[in-house]
């Protein structure tokens, strides 16, 4: 199976530690791959979620490049802004066989929620993308810290396989 490449990490040292520079710098190529263009999963364009606007910048690139379970108190994430070039290949090219894609669904305070999630297993790198019905929105993308988180993921995407193979017979 040939390897799905990634772009190199935007890394703050390229910035000289300056974080104001960097965070624009990673906040430039958000606006070029989801802004500016659009990506498409599977052949469907993505919307994106711009409002509330944090810091003068779109609620998705919040969500890309912050952490934390409580929304006003997210904190940046340097691991998540270092990989902001990596979720618009992922979803351009979601059928590529290295990737493993799937749909789930998530209840919780907001209701429920379907959800595709894109994952490259080498990288432990995840996309989650928001299925509206008529319309799909980036939503958010990041590291899966530690081994048995991963294999959770793994475990669900394997369930989803099986249930959709089961489907088709």
């Amino acid at each position: 199976m040939e390897v799905f490449e990634l772009p190199e990490l935007i890394e703050l040292n390229a910035f000289g530690g300056s974080f104001e520079k960097y965070i624009e710098a990673v906040y430039q190529i958000f606006k070029n791959d989801f802004i500016d263009t659009k990506p498409t999963f599977q052949g469907i364009r993505l919307g994106l979620k711009k409002y509330p606007l944090v810091d003068n910048k779109e609620y998705t690139f919040y969500h890309m490049t912050h952490e934390g379970n409580i929304e006003s108190e997210r904190t940046p994430d340097v691991r998540r802004m270092e990989r902001i070039g990596w979720p618009r290949p992922m979803i351009d090219d979601s059928e590529h066989s290295y990737l493993k894609v799937w749909r789930n669904t998530r209840r919780g305070k907001g209701g429920t929620k379907s959800r595709i999630l894109i994952l490259h297993e080498a990288e432990q790198y995840l996309v989650v993308l928001d299925d509206r019905g008529n319309y799909i929105l980036p939503w958010t993308a990041y590291l899966i810290r530690g081994r048995r988180q991963l294999q959770k993921h793994l475990r669900e995407y394997e369930t989803y396989k099986k249930a959709e193979a089961a489907k088709r017979t």
